[in-house]
């Protein structure tokens, strides 16, 4: 495979994998309402602690018995690599979930995508080199874009603790990217690493559930009720298998800054989910949660954010450290993916 066709094929799969992940905000946007009835008054902290620890505790579960085979083979930097990765992202989502609780969603989509400024700007910075044309135009046709999907009002935005929590998130979110872009891991067995990377994201979040617990009984509490064992479901099935795994098997393969504006394409399939699923879910769960409609701001955001991920797809990315892309061996017709 060319590199052209190599770079074609990892994008779309990275495209795949932001639809994936933009289930999981109708998802537990209704899972939220339902246990807001079920534990009145909870902290915030232990839902969405309690949410990552369950999903990610189950994820690392069925990962465990699915690579057992070959699990003698972990080696130390596949650890690294799943630790790291692990701690970046479950205090990602953390800082994302409860930022929810006190911004609004489009603030907190539009801030949330802020790592596609700072990987090339801080990885130039770092290399003391410019960005190229074609990544800063993209760049700014990203921000654009999903300040326009997201509704985005400068004049009423204020930088209080939901604000300042999702910046953080994007943070943590940008190492994350940056840690599996790391050329030293390349080679590396990926459902063993990702296996690793469950776990941590799962222990991670322990502590904070077991910190903010009201009542023992919460724990399966919050989830007692078929709909919520079923979005929980969603959210393993397909949200982390689905998605994780093609984010450790294909970023590799593009370079952080690509990575970075190509996961700009979640409020896409989140802005076209929530048209029509909240009904459907808000019925299954008996609560109240309406359909959006498509807006001027969805085709114009939507459209800008395809047309910059088109364009990285197909204009290659200049060879430097500045992109920092991992070279990724490739493995021969009888050796497996991964």
């Amino acid at each position: 495979m060319t590199d052209r066709a190599l770079r074609l094929k990892a994008t779309s799969m990275l495209v795949l994998s932001t639809a994936f992940w933009s289930l999981s905000f109708p998802t537990m946007k209704t899972m939220s309402l339902a246990q807001q009835a079920l534990l009145p008054g909870v902290n915030s902290w232990f839902t969405s602690s309690l949410c990552v620890l369950y999903r990610f505790g189950v994820a690392a579960a069925v990962m465990a018995i699915w690579t057992v085979p070959r699990l003698r083979g972990l080696t130390r930097r596949e650890c690294w690599q799943g630790v790291g990765l692990g701690l970046f992202g479950s205090a990602g989502l953390l800082f994302q979930m409860d930022g929810l609780a006190y911004t609004s969603a489009s603030t907190s989509a539009f801030l949330t995508q802020c790592y596609c400024l700072i990987i090339p700007l801080g990885l130039a910075a770092w290399e003391r080199r410019r960005p190229s044309a074609v990544v800063i135009v993209c760049c700014v046709l990203v921000m654009t874009g999903v300040a326009i999907l997201s509704d985005f009002d400068w004049q009423e935005f204020q930088l209080g603790r939901g604000e300042i929590e999702t910046l953080i998130s994007s943070v943590l979110f940008t190492g994350q990217i940056l840690w599996l872009q790391r050329p030293g891991y390349a080679g590396n067995d990926v459902s063993r690493f990702t296996l690793v990377m469950f776990v941590v994201m799962a222990l991670g979040a322990l502590p904070v559930a077991m910190g903010t617990t009201h009542a023992s009984a919460d724990w399966l509490r919050a989830y007692s009720t078929l709909p919520l064992v079923s979005f929980m479901a969603v959210l393993v099935g397909v949200c982390t298998f689905g998605g994780y795994l093609l984010m450790n098997r294909w970023q590799p393969h593009v370079s952080a800054t690509q990575a970075g504006l190509v996961y700009c394409s979640e409020p896409v399939f989140v802005s076209l989910l929530v048209l029509f699923l909240p009904a459907w879910l808000a019925r299954f769960a008996g609560v109240d949660y309406a359909n959006e409609r498509v807006t001027w701001q969805l085709l114009a955001g939507g459209g800008l954010i395809t047309l910059a991920n088109i364009v990285l797809a197909v204009v290659p990315p200049p060879h430097g450290p500045t992109e920092l892309v991992a070279v990724v061996p490739q493995a021969g017709p009888k050796a497996a993916e991964g």
